[in-house]
C-alpha cells in the first residue's frame, strides 16, 4: 500500500509518499480501507520530533524510524479479526486510533488496523472528508465539556477533570474558528450555554452560523479587556498566555486550556478559579454518541481544505500558516 513516512524529524519536507508493508489487524482489531484522514496538531509535533512542546519528559513518546504519523481516519471495514462484535466487512466507520498511544499502524495510509474499541458506525448522511475531521477534536471538546469518559490518572495534573454545567452559563472559547474550538462553540450551545467566540473578525458570520451569541475580533479588541463575569472559558490555544483570561471569569468559575503551559496557579487560587484540562483519549462509544449529533445536524464539522494523500507535506504548511476554520484533511483515492 501507499503511506506518508518520515525517516528523520523535522518540517513538511519530511514527509514522504512511499510503498510500505499492508498492517495485518490482531485480534480484536478490524482493517479499515482509508478513504480520509483528519489532520491535527499531534500530527505535526510528532513529525518534529516533538521538540517544541511543554509536555512534561514522561509524556514524551519514544517514536521509532521511520514512522507513519496520523490517528483520525474514516473509511471502510476490509477485515475482522476475531474477538470483535458490532463491525462487519463492508461497514463505514471514523475514529482516533490509539491515540495518546502510538503503534506501527497509523492513519496517513491507504490502509490500517484500528482496535475495534477505538471506532464507530460513521454517521449517516456524513461523508467520509467530514466524518475524518471529527473524531480527535470531536472528542476533545466531548471530554473536556460532557464526559471524561474513563478514570485513567491524569498525566497532566494531580486531579482528575471534571466537566462543569453550562445549562443557562457563560462560555467564552478562545480559538473559536479552529479544529476544536468550532466545535466546543456548538456543544456548548447543545448543552444550554451561551457563547462568546474568540477569533479574528473575519470569521464572525461563520461562528454566528454554528449558534455563537457573540464574537470578539481579537485583531481589534483584547477579549480580557471587554469581557467579565463568565463562569467558564475553554482556550483551545492554551500555553503560557492562557492565564490573562482569569480577569474574565466570576469567583466560583472555571478555565480550561487546551494545551500545557499554565503557570498562574496562585493567581487562579486567589480568583476562586478552578483550572483543568485532560488528555483526550480514544473512546469509540463517546465517538458514536458524538456521531448522533453529527448525523441529526446538531453539530457540524468544517474543513479548511484538504488534501491528497500523496500531498501530506502542503496539507502541513497549510497547517503552519494559521488561521484556519475548521479541519484540514486529506484524501486517499
Amino acid at each position: 500500500m501507499n503511506a506518508i513516512r518520515l525517516h528523520e524529524f523535522g518540517g513538511p519536507d519530511v514527509l514522504h509518499y512511499e510503498t510500505v508493508p499492508m498492517p495485518e489487524p490482531v485480534r480484536g482489531e478490524v482493517l479499515v480501507r482509508v478513504h480520509a484522514v483528519g489532520v491535527n496538531p499531534p500530527d505535526w509535533y510528532l513529525r518534529d520530533g516533538y521538540r517544541h512542546q511543554r509536555l512534561p519528559a514522561d509524556l514524551m513518546p519514544s517514536i521509532p524510524l521511520p514512522a507513519i504519523p496520523g490517528s483520525d481516519v474514516s473509511g471502510v471495514v476490509a477485515a475482522v479479526a476475531p474477538g470483535v462484535d458490532g463491525f462487519a466487512v463492508g461497514d463505514d466507520v471514523f475514529g482516533m486510533l490509539r491515540f495518546p498511544s502510538f503503534g506501527d499502524s497509523a492513519a496517513y495510509a491507504e490502509y490500517v488496523t484500528a482496535p475495534a474499541s477505538d471506532v464507530a458506525l460513521k454517521p449517516p448522511g456524513v461523508d467520509h472528508v467530514h466524518a475524518a475531521g471529527a473524531p480527535m477534536s470531536g472528542l476533545t471538546a466531548w471530554q473536556f465539556l460532557v464526559e471524561v469518559g474513563h478514570d485513567v490518572a491524569n498525566p497532566l495534573q494531580p486531579q482528575p477533570h471534571r466537566p462543569v454545567p453550562l445549562d443557562g452559563r457563560t462560555v467564552l472559547v478562545n480559538g473559536a474558528a479552529g479544529g476544536v474550538g468550532h466545535l466546543v462553540v456548538q456543544l456548548a450551545k447543545w448543552r444550554g450555554a451561551r457563547v462568546i467566540a474568540v477569533a479574528s473578525g473575519g470569521h464572525e458570520t461563520f461562528l454566528r452560523e454554528l449558534g455563537a451569541d457573540d464574537v470578539v475580533d481579537y485583531t481589534t479588541v483584547r477579549p480580557e479587556d471587554v469581557v467579565r463575569d463568565l463562569d467558564l472559558v475553554v482556550d483551545t490555544l492554551g500555553g503560557p498566555t492562557t492565564g490573562r483570561f482569569l480577569s474574565t471569569l466570576k469567583r466560583g468559575g472555571a478555565l480550561f486550556p487546551v494545551f500545557p503551559g499554565f503557570a498562574d496557579h496562585d493567581e487562579a487560587a486567589k480568583r476562586g478559579v478552578t483550572v483543568s484540562m485532560t488528555q483526550v483519549r480514544s473512546d469509540g462509544a463517546q465517538l458514536a454518541e458524538f456521531g448522533r449529533l453529527l448525523a441529526d445536524g446538531t453539530v457540524r464539522v468544517a474543513i479548511d481544505g484538504t488534501f491528497p494523500l500523496a500531498q501530506a507535506r502542503s496539507a502541513h504548511e497549510r497547517a503552519a500558516e494559521g488561521h484556519l476554520r475548521g479541519k484540514i484533511v486529506l484524501t486517499v483515492s
